[in-house]
């Protein structure tokens, strides 16, 4: 017994080198962790279980048979984050460059199984140049089944991705599926084809970040969440989004000891909004005032500004934010604001996360590029979305709230729950301006002086529809507030709506316009 567990042990630690001190050394030279130095720094130390610490590849071909690392180029197993489980993998760049075999596949594709079978959260650090090409066929079968995992657990269990190196290819896509993609400036690139195959086909002269590094992603094209100076901030980042999460959709989102009551008022709220209505402010100075803590994890930060999305507390209780942003495009909604709205929407109310929207909202972004680029079908998904969302929903309108904007953005109309409105808002088809142009065409042209009579009837509109009590007449909303007290407000309508029940008609799935 002693001779064979002494072999134990000399194959565990065989299977901890990767592939080699070497290999290591390079690694660390270009500022990268090793795939078990990445699982210290995210998970609690002591708590990680490995498995399939033995697992070799079966490939015999291009002198492979000779070239076998345990593990195969991955570390799979489960650990704890603040002490609730998760399954976590780490590509091993140093062993074959972390591509993709069929028993590498094969290992992520049981650790999502697992995961699934848990109701646990999975996490994947992705460092790997893609599928083996020594193994053809049976790696890129290997891809999709991981892909066919991702997707049945979508809405199921949080799936987290890291990229921490290259992910080229098919390897996209298994992130892509994910809920959330964290990048790191300088080391992380994602891409379908690379730089020399677009320089082959289209011409075109590019560098690996300016293709698909993390800036093009968390600013660009939105694929990345996240995007951070280095892995350890990006790694204690998973750890801090993993907080606001619960474990899958069966279970409600953690909650903790508030530290400040629900009545703390906020006196800074008065003069935030300014009073003129086109003039901008911060969002997020509103929602620095209301959050416990004055605390906001945004995701998305880069990416379509004129909107803000992401994760707070309110009475210690998660809750999904959804704004406007006045500072940016005067917060309207365009193309990328909807689709970055409604992911965030859809994964709050798969997995039980109040969504509370605060409106200040002028419109949909006029222009041919916006209505070729589909802002129709677009804009429809943030609409539908919120239509979708049976979580408890709870709005509150700051300012503006103009035209099909209004409706989309958790109105009353679309099952909002409790909705409210501070004495600044304005409710309307459209602004002043706009309105009366439309509606007194005849009688401004035929004054003596347009500008003026424009003016004139630009005051009484405003009287009468820039403000939200002919709303509250029509019990669109539920009440007009004082803004300090807005918090207050929210935590009580939280509480009232803990146990909401509400169901969609039974089906199989809707037909979301894409």
């Amino acid at each position: 017994m002693r001779a064979k567990l002494h072999e134990l042990e000399e194959r565990r630690r065989a299977s901890q080198e990767g592939g080699g001190p070497e290999r290591l050394k390079k690694q660390h030279a270009k500022g990268k962790l090793s795939a078990r130095e990445r699982l210290d720094v995210l998970l609690d130390p002591g708590s990680f279980v490995e498995l399939g610490r033995f697992v070799e590849h079966r490939c015999t071909d291009f002198g492979l048979a000779e070239q076998r690392y345990p593990g195969d180029g991955v570390v799979t197993g489960y650990g704890a984050i603040d002490g609730r489980i998760v399954y976590v993998f780490s590509q091993d760049f140093t062993v074959f460059g972390g591509s993709l075999s069929e028993a590498h596949a094969e290992k992520l594709v049981k650790l999502m199984d697992g995961a699934l079978k848990a109701g646990v959260p999975v996490i994947g650090l992705n460092d790997s140049g893609g599928a083996r090409i020594q193994e053809g066929v049976a790696s890129l079968g290997g891809y999709a089944d991981l892909f066919l995992q991702n997707t049945l657990a979508s809405g199921v269990i949080p799936q987290i991705s890291v990229i921490l190196g290259p992910c080229a290819g098919g390897a996209v896509y298994s992130p892509a599926i994910t809920d959330f993609i964290f990048m790191v400036e300088g080391i992380s690139h994602m891409f379908v084809t690379g730089p020399s195959v677009v320089k082959t086909v289209t011409h075109e002269d590019v560098s690996f970040d300016e293709l698909g590094g993390a800036a093009v992603h968390s600013r660009t094209s939105g694929v990345s969440h996240f995007a951070y100076a280095d892995e350890a901030s990006a790694l204690k980042g998973v750890r801090t989004l993993l907080s606001f999460l619960p474990s899958n959709n069966s279970e409600a989102p953690p909650v903790r000891e508030p530290e400040e009551p629900p009545e703390r008022g906020a006196e800074e709220l008065l003069d935030i909004v300014p009073d003129h209505p086109s003039k901008p402010y911060d969002m997020h100075d509103v929602l620095r005032r209301i959050t416990d803590g004055g605390e906001f994890f945004e995701v998305h930060r880069e990416y379509a500004r004129n909107i803000v999305v992401g994760f707070a507390r309110l009475g210690g209780g998660p809750v999904g934010i959804v704004g406007n942003q006045p500072a940016v495009l005067a917060g309207v909604l365009d193309i990328d604001a909807s689709l970055k709205g409604a992911r965030f929407v859809r994964f709050c109310d798969a997995f039980n996360i109040p969504i509370v929207t605060f409106v200040d909202v002028p419109g949909f972004l006029p222009g041919i590029g916006q209505e070729h680029g589909g802002i129709i079908k677009h804009g429809a998904k943030l609409l539908y979305a919120y239509c979708e969302a049976t979580v408890p929903k709870l709005t509150v309108i700051t300012r503006k709230a103009y035209g099909g904007a209004y409706d989309v953005m958790a109105s009353k109309h679309i099952r909002g729950d409790l909705n409210f409105a501070w004495p600044t808002a304005e409710i309307a088809v459209m602004g002043p301006k706009g309105a009366v142009e439309i509606l007194h065409r005849k009688e401004i042209g035929a004054a003596q002086d347009p500008d003026e009579k424009t003016a004139e009837l630009e005051r009484s509109y405003r009287e009468k529809f820039a403000n939200p009590y002919h709303a509250a007449a029509r019990g669109y909303v539920d009440d007009i507030i004082d803004p300090r007290h807005t918090r207050e407000h929210l935590i009580s309508g939280l509480r009232v709506l803990a146990n909401k029940r509400d169901r969609n008609p039974p089906k199989k799935h809707g037909n979301i316009p894409l």
